[in-house]
């Protein structure tokens, strides 16, 4: 092997070190942009849990508010229903009467 051999050896070597080095600073790179996104994801993941969290609390208390109002109805409309009768008979006791 001859000095120039030798030569050619070692900046094919320099260069296969210095690709090596490029591509570790490349892998450091995607590295760290895989960790921001991988941040990213876990806190678009919380925010949806929270919203996730308070959309069940609406849901309850609309089916809350929904059962109240089913028990409300029940005893509301038989009174008004009672009411409106009674007005009826009592409109037509006061025409019959004048008759």
């Amino acid at each position: 092997m001859t000095d120039a051999d030798a030569d050619r050896i070692a900046k094919l070597l320099e260069e296969i070190r210095d690709g090596q080095r490029l591509q570790l600073e490349r892998q450091a790179e995607a590295l760290a942009l895989q960790r921001e996104q991988m941040t990213l994801v876990q806190k678009q993941q919380e925010r949806a849990e929270t919203l996730q969290t308070r959309a069940e609390a609406i849901q309850d208390r609309s089916a809350q508010m929904i059962a109240r109002s089913r028990k409300a109805l029940a005893i509301v409309l038989p009174l008004i229903v009672l009411i409106v009768v009674v007005l009826a008979i009592y409109v037509a006791w006061i025409v019959l009467r004048r008759w």
